[in-house]
């Protein structure tokens, strides 16, 4: 099959480029920069041997036409300008947020302007929306942030108040994209623990309230902190909700278990163990571990992924494997780094 990467030069478009040439299938044919158009690949990811003496191209809508699928990988609020230009039956995943959120009202308040509609939603690992993926040829490919508190959340629907959704998650510096910005140089990053967004305005909370409600049929209420943390990539993310019932670690555990039986890419680890975010770096996996505390009354859970990788090109890839009928792992690797 014929791809397009739209927007490649940026982190989340680099990374769609390392596993989409390990991808049996996906055989990429246009890949576009805008600001760096006419640049060697590598000369922007020198990582990317596999693209040694070839350039980033500009923007070609015929180009683009001549795809069976196409990956948008631009700056929130591009992906909208681009859509109306593409053939209707070409496949496109936008890993932006132009198409994630069914409110439009939550859209002018979190990023301004028009809302742009609203595609499938492709948080692949639960059900339901993997079933309206693989009928789709739209897919908005969800937040990184919004895919681990999404996905920790999701399961204590049964035994815990979703109107009472605490979170704190730290994110590497790759999450802020690759324009230069002081406060996310090495020196200002290295040793460092800062948050922003800070007092409920990160613009991923109405889509992850969208996408509780949306699972479980309850309405939610989410109070999230970011942190930036200094490391390039990876997040952990850590939700507390209070309890609606009596219940204790062993049984939150097992349900959690149940819950993610069918998912390749979600694990919940042994009791005692950990997420850790090195260990899914370059993966498209997911780590969960839950405790009860029964001094607050409270279910927490620790939840981490690779920003990068489920936050966004890995999940993209399984999205789009969805779509064109093939396995949900296919190219995609389970096993992350480890340091």
């Amino acid at each position: 099959m014929k791809i397009g990467v739209v927007g490649a030069s940026g982190y989340a478009g680099g990374e769609l480029l390392r596993l989409l040439s390990l991808h049996p299938i996906f055989d990429v044919h246009v890949i576009t920069a805008h600001s760096q158009a006419g640049e060697l690949i590598t000369s922007v990811h020198p990582h990317l041997q596999e693209y040694v003496g070839k350039k980033f191209s500009e923007l070609s809508v015929p180009a683009l036409n001549q795809c069976d699928l196409v990956f948008l990988a631009l700056p929130h609020g591009e992906s909208a300008k681009v859509i109306s230009q593409i053939a209707p039956h070409i496949k496109i995943v936008d890993l932006g947020a132009d198409f994630r959120l069914a409110s439009a009202a939550s859209w002018e308040k979190y990023y301004g302007g028009p809302h742009a509609g609203t595609w499938v939603y492709g948080l692949a690992d639960i059900k339901s929306f993997a079933d309206e993926v693989s009928k789709s040829d739209r897919v908005a490919n969800p937040g990184c942030y919004a895919t681990a508190i999404a996905l920790g959340t999701a399961p204590a629907a049964e035994f815990a108040n979703l109107n009472d959704v605490v979170v704190v998650a730290a994110s590497g510096t790759t999450g802020a994209g690759r324009t230069a910005k002081v406060n996310l140089i090495a020196s200002e990053v290295a040793g460092s623990l800062s948050s922003y967004k800070f007092g409920g305005i990160h613009q991923h909370t109405p889509e992850i309230e969208e996408a509780l409600t949306k699972i479980t049929g309850l309405p939610s209420t989410v109070s999230f902190t970011p942190i930036l943390a200094p490391m390039p990539r990876g997040i952990l993310a850590t939700i507390t909700l209070t309890l609606t019932q009596e219940i204790d670690t062993k049984t939150v555990h097992s349900h959690y278990s149940k819950f993610f039986a069918q998912s390749e890419f979600v694990s919940i680890l042994p009791e005692g163990q950990m997420p850790k975010t090195a260990a899914l770096s370059g993966s498209n996996m997911v780590q969960i571990q839950v405790a009860v505390d029964s001094h607050s009354k409270r279910v927490v859970i620790s939840c981490a992924i690779d920003n990068l990788g489920k936050g966004a090109a890995g999940q993209a890839i399984q999205n789009a494997n969805l779509m064109c009928g093939l396995a949900p792992t296919t190219g995609l690797l389970t096993m992350g780094l480890g340091v």
